[in-house]
């Protein structure tokens, strides 16, 4: 059994797998403001919650695309487990050929989606993650990760949205029945969510058109399941990838 923690730039997702299978999965906010203690005592209670006995643990493997985080979390992480931590970046195998100008700009949260999808899945892969911000990853038939896109998530799309206008409303991020909204607040639901469904289709779409392969295509993230529905383009909503990338770049590395 390992600990796979993902650092992200609004949560941090924890949680324990064994030969594949997650036991568990739990998210706290990411906040450089708290120390290696208090990320402790959530960690320690996160164990005991779950029926997880921290000494069955072998080892811990983290990812992270807020730098500062990393050297908390492993404190934190040392105070209750003394095993090896491995942390996803260069001097890692992670048994994915990056095909960019510049590989080690590759977010590690990228590299673990991408091990997961070519443990799960057959090349080649579109790969969406639905987070802070949401990414689009392309794998091609070779099993290379070759690009994709980066543009504002969910939320910060909508929160810069009703930041800089004067009449906007805060509403609670969901779908709506239709695409023509007859209130404000209908309107910003559609806007902002079947809006991020009709851009994803659209650059599902030109991307295997410039590759000139169909591919899988996979949903996962924070909000991957209010996106799901509203999705031209087939997918499979696979909330576990990140995880099960993270197990196998450990495994990769023992």
């Amino acid at each position: 059994m390992i600990l796979a923690i993902e650092i992200g730039n609004t949560y941090t997702v924890l949680g324990c797998i064994r030969d594949s299978k997650i036991l568990f999965t739990e998210r706290v906010s990411t906040k450089i403001t708290y120390t290696d203690f208090e990320y402790a005592v959530k960690l320690k209670s996160m164990f005991e919650i779950n029926g997880i006995n921290p000494e069955e643990i072998e080892g811990t493997i983290i990812s992270s695309v807020v730098p500062p985080m990393v050297e908390i979390i492993k404190a934190a992480v040392n105070k209750l487990i003394a095993k090896p931590i491995k942390i996803v970046g260069p001097g890692l195998k992670s048994g994915i050929n990056i095909k960019m100008d510049n590989p080690g700009a590759v977010g590690a949260d990228l590299i673990a989606n991408a091990a997961g999808g070519l443990k799960k899945y057959k090349a080649p892969l579109i790969i969406v993650f639905m987070g802070t911000a949401t990414t689009i990853s392309v794998i091609d038939e070779k099993g290379c990760y070759i690009g994709g896109t980066i543009m504002a998530g969910l939320d910060l799309s909508l929160e810069a949205l009703v930041h800089h206008t004067a009449q906007l409303p805060q509403i609670r991020l969901k779908g709506t029945d239709r695409v023509i909204g007859h209130n404000t607040v209908e309107c910003l639901q559609s806007g902002t969510v079947i809006g991020a469904a009709a851009s994803i289709d659209g650059l599902i779409e030109r991307m295997e058109k410039e590759l000139g392969v169909s591919t899988t295509h996979i949903i996962t993230g924070i909000h991957a399941g209010k996106i799901m529905p509203y999705l031209k383009e087939p997918a499979v909503l696979d909330e576990e990838l990140s995880m099960i990338g993270l197990e196998a770049i450990f495994y990769k590395n023992k």
